[in-house]
């Protein structure tokens, strides 16, 4: 489970229960046990209609009331979403759930775009299924970088 069958990332929320086994004097090993257990979990694994998740970040940008604008249209290229808006005198505070994966560069745009005058900070928020098209992507991907590692 640390490396799935079909994109090798870490698999998580499964729950696995045994609910009967025998051994047999002639056939039982502990090895044998092991491709049963990899084999059942593989076709279980399939059947199951696994998602990819990616982690989104809760990102508060303050904000001249100016760049405002500006500002949402950044965090919504980045597929964020804005949750809320808040005037305070003449900053705005921002509120937004973005993907990680689209964060990276962010502060230097986010300077470029606001003359210097924006800063932002980013915790940790939830997970969040991929959306289809990028996840068809990273399936690309890994297929790609297993042809090139064969």
């Amino acid at each position: 489970m640390a490396k799935g069958p079909k994109l090798e990332f870490p698999i998580t929320g499964v729950k696995v229960v045994i609910n009967d086994g025998a051994s047999h004097a002639v056939d039982s090993s502990d090895m044998a046990f092991q491709a049963a257990a990899r084999g059942a979990f593989k076709d279980a694994y399939l059947r199951a209609k696994p998602v990819v998740h990616e982690p989104i970040m809760k990102v508060v940008v303050e904000s001249p009331v100016e760049f405002q604008g500006s500002v949402m249209g950044l965090l919504n290229q980045r597929r964020g979403m804005i949750i809320g808006s808040q005037d305070e005198g003449v900053m705005c505070v921002i509120e937004a759930q973005v993907p990680l994966g689209e964060m990276f560069g962010f502060s230097t745009i986010l300077r470029s775009s606001t003359q210097g005058k924006a800063q932002f900070t980013m915790e940790f928020a939830l997970y969040r299924q991929v959306p289809q098209s990028i996840a068809e992507k990273i399936a690309l991907e890994v297929a790609q970088n297993k042809k090139t590692a064969a």
